[in-house]
């Protein structure tokens, strides 16, 4: 999967939490710019704060990553 896709379904998620960046960004420890970075730039979180991202907007890992369902 191209980082493209990863971006694209990070921003899905991000927008269908109904969190604001700012509070997500809160949650796991880092600016609201770098949330930005990932949904938009070839920035991805480090591994400890993709869990935590993904815990945070309660979707799968494997879903974001291309290789399972939401």
């Amino acid at each position: 999967m191209q980082i493209k896709e990863i971006q694209k379904r990070i921003r899905e998620a991000i927008a269908g939490s109904g969190i604001p960046q700012k509070e997500i960004a809160v949650r796991i420890g880092v600016s609201a710019q770098t949330v930005s970075k990932y949904m938009r730039t070839d920035v991805f979180p480090e591994l400890d704060t993709f869990a935590k991202l993904c815990a945070v907007l309660d979707v799968s890992s494997d879903y974001i990553l291309g290789i399972g369902d939401y």
